[in-house]
């Protein structure tokens, strides 16, 4: 083998359908992972397949500066859906890109440098976003990363508000921390960061790249909490698997953003991929189905015996606080009862399943976390 990045699960993928995967021995699991979050209409949807499959017969690529219908329509799509008047739209590849091109868009409308983060946030791996990432383990190989950061505790009103000042460009936040737990925002916080910056001239950064398209019961978690912000980033379940982020933005923002570019920004195939998906999401109703089945899948997996210290969530972006270790409650999970989940830090399950799954297969995934705990 010559990969060296990815330490390799002893599970070989060879189809997948719906909430479903097969292995190559023909063992079949049930996909509580949805692979962070990246298939929110399920494997093989018709409708995706059917769009990229055109799109790949007409027009694989062209670069940005071509207007192509594909691009042109996922354009108007997103800023139709978007919060608010945040409808200026920039493709990427990546959550990570999209963060990125976020900070730099901040940093160069403001005129600012400072960057507040919180502790337990993930916004990425390369060295801008990395730098906004709390966790050392991912920060400490790397450094020197990008400066200008002020990590503050998340939820903590006092503290962002202090944080927020008028050398401040940006706040950035998950709606609901991903990496750091599945921990929601508290009542009020998100609020309390949109007065706060607006009071400082700074832009508030709503990343939802793991919350966005449908997975919280809302087409973005943002709107539980009635504010919007002046950057929202998306990326992982946007096109059902295929690479592709975006960094929406107030037109202060746009107006102002400075020099960026990419060479695949927007790419016909992928921006057909991520239409069929946001208009399935759309038609089939997934996010009031993720609102209810995760609504479910909470309540057994509560009342469930699960040795548990806690099961938190919104809709179906769900976190199983256990008492011992969440990646060999994994590998038990997979290898003996074929139900694939992810971890969240040392000691959460995470379950992220596609917004399709039913409440058949949130009693398989209840009953499985019963047999492991």
């Amino acid at each position: 083998m010559s990969g060296f990045v990815f330490s390799e699960k002893p599970i070989e993928m060879v189809a997948g359908d719906g909430a479903r995967l097969r292995g190559a021995d023909g063992t079949e699991y049930l996909d509580f992972g949805a692979s962070y979050a990246c298939v929110p209409v399920g494997h093989g949807h018709s409708r995706v397949t059917d769009a990229v499959t055109t799109q790949l017969s007409d027009l694989t690529y062209v670069q940005a500066s071509y207007p192509v219908a594909a691009r042109t329509a996922l354009y108007e799509q997103l800023a139709e859906l978007a919060p608010g008047d945040v409808d200026k739209v920039w493709l990427c590849n990546s959550g990570t890109e999209a963060n990125e091109a976020a900070m730099k868009f901040a940093r160069s409308a403001t005129g600012r440098e400072k960057i507040v983060a919180t502790k337990r946030g993930f916004h990425g791996r390369t060295m801008g976003a990395l730098a906004m990432t709390w966790k050392k383990k991912y920060r400490a190989p790397f450094e020197p990363l990008a400066g200008g950061i002020e990590f503050v505790d998340y939820g903590d009103e006092a503290g962002l508000r202090e944080a927020v000042d008028d050398e401040t460009a940006a706040v950035f936040l998950e709606p609901v921390q991903g990496e750091g737990g599945i921990r929601p925002a508290p009542a009020g916080y998100l609020r309390a960061a949109r007065e706060a910056t607006e009071e400082a001239g700074a832009a508030l950064v709503f990343d939802e790249v793991q919350t966005g398209v449908g997975r919280t019961g809302l087409l973005w978690a943002s709107e539980r909490a009635g504010v919007v912000p002046d950057v929202l980033t998306t990326a992982k379940g946007i096109a059902n698997g295929l690479p592709l982020g975006a960094t929406l933005c107030r037109e202060w923002i746009a107006d102002e953003s400075g020099n960026h570019g990419s060479t695949f920004s927007g790419g016909p195939v992928v921006c057909a991929a991520a239409s069929a998906t946001l208009s399935a999401i759309q038609d089939e109703n997934l996010a009031a189905n993720a609102n209810r089945v995760g609504a479910y899948l909470v309540q057994e997996l509560r009342n469930a015996d699960v040795d548990a210290r806690e099961v938190r969530g919104l809709g179906l972006m769900i976190g199983v606080e256990v008492k011992r270790g969440a990646n060999r409650l994994l590998r038990d999970l997979a290898l003996e009862h074929d139900v694939l989940a992810l971890p969240a830090g040392r000691t959460v399950v995470r379950f992220l399943p596609p917004l399709t799954v039913d409440r058949e297969d949130a009693d398989e995934a209840v009953a499985a976390m019963e047999a492991v705990t």
